[in-house]
């Protein structure tokens, strides 16, 4: 049987020939370039003429490398954007955060220059929690009876009363603020020396002075000051300031709104002022000494005695004296009667 292709299929030279032939042209045209620079206008010509060839078979590689890089660019700025926002979110509590601390360390600054300054005791506290009463208006802070706080203290801040103690714990203390309903201070107008009573609940953070005679010199602006008079909250303290005055035509009283100095909702560190009022003595003054004044007292009783004694020696004497004549009894008889009719004449 005929195994050999048909002369359709023959190739011509074998496929080992063309080998040994193309081999052999690729040496000779290696050394024939290498020793005589001979190719260089072919080579530059055959890079001329493939080059759009090159750049349509590279066209499917660039591709691929620019979807890769796109997709690995997004996902390295997502990342790099996530880490920026948590950095700018911690930055900004970490500047928020500092513009507390300055503003506290500023408040205690203010606090501890005005507690060297006070010639009144004075106790630091730190505001825990606002009270559970919806309806009124107080703090708890963190001093009690342990650290010598009493109720009825004056609690302040750097710039005026914030309200007074009210409820003490062991460790604990309840203030109740200028602002309350059921709060009422004794205050004095800086400018002409108008005492009154500030009361709180008028207005929403307000005080006001109620039962003002109309007629009474109040000026918008006016500071009222602690007057001392009940002895409670210590002379001079800053209460509030007047901010508006109603007056009526009809009535004889006039409404006046004052807007507190102090920060009464706006601060967490305050001093208790633990102030005790001399109370008067109510005693009789005993001179220079209390023996000068018990011998005074002696003597007069002495001088008290002794002339009951001499009245009671003449009362004596003129019972054991001769009774007079008939005549000049009705002599002393008529005396008194004509000493009266004197009498009734002027």
């Amino acid at each position: 049987m005929d195994y050999t292709p048909p002369p359709l299929f023959k190739q011509g030279t074998s496929a080992f020939a063309r080998l040994v032939i193309f081999v052999t042209m690729a040496l000779v045209l290696l050394v024939v370039d290498a020793r005589f620079d001979a190719l260089t206008t072919v080579r530059q010509v055959a890079a001329t003429v493939l080059m759009p060839v090159e750049r349509a078979v590279l066209v499917p590689r660039d591709m691929a490398r620019t979807a890769s890089d796109y997709l690995q660019s997004s996902a390295a700025l997502a990342s790099e954007n996530r880490e920026l926002r948590r950095r700018a979110v911690a930055q900004a509590d970490d500047a928020l955060r500092q513009a507390q601390l300055e503003a506290e360390n500023r408040q205690l600054r203010k606090l501890l220059d005005l507690k060297e300054q006070s010639a009144t005791p004075v106790t630091a506290a730190e505001v825990l929690y606002d009270a559970r009463d919806p309806y009124s208006q107080r703090i708890v802070i963190d001093r009690g009876s342990q650290h010598d706080v009493r109720a009825g203290y004056p609690v302040i801040d750097d710039r005026g009363v914030v309200g007074q103690v009210t409820r003490v714990t062991p460790f604990q203390s309840e203030v109740t603020l200028l602002t309350d309903k059921d709060q009422a201070i004794p205050v004095q107008v800086v400018r002409n020396g108008l005492r009154s009573l500030a009361f709180g609940g008028g207005k929403a953070g307000m005080l006001d002075l109620r039962f003002m005679a109309a007629s009474a010199d109040l000026q918008q602006g006016d500071l009222l000051v602690t007057s001392g008079l009940d002895g409670v909250y210590p002379p001079g303290l800053p209460v509030a300031r007047i901010v508006q005055i109603e007056r009526k035509a009809d009535t004889a009283f006039s409404r006046v709104y004052c807007e507190p100095v102090a920060g009464v909702r706006s601060h967490r560190q305050l001093l208790v002022v633990r102030y005790e009022a001399e109370k008067p003595s109510r005693d009789l003054p005993a001179g220079d000494d209390g023996k000068s004044a018990g011998s005074k007292a002696s003597k007069t009783e002495k001088a008290g005695k002794a002339e009951k004694a001499d009245k009671a020696n003449k009362a004596e004497k003129t019972d054991k004296a001769p009774k007079p004549r008939a005549d000049a009894a009705a002599t002393v008889a008529t005396a008194p009667s004509a000493a009266s009719s004197q009498e009734q004449k002027r």
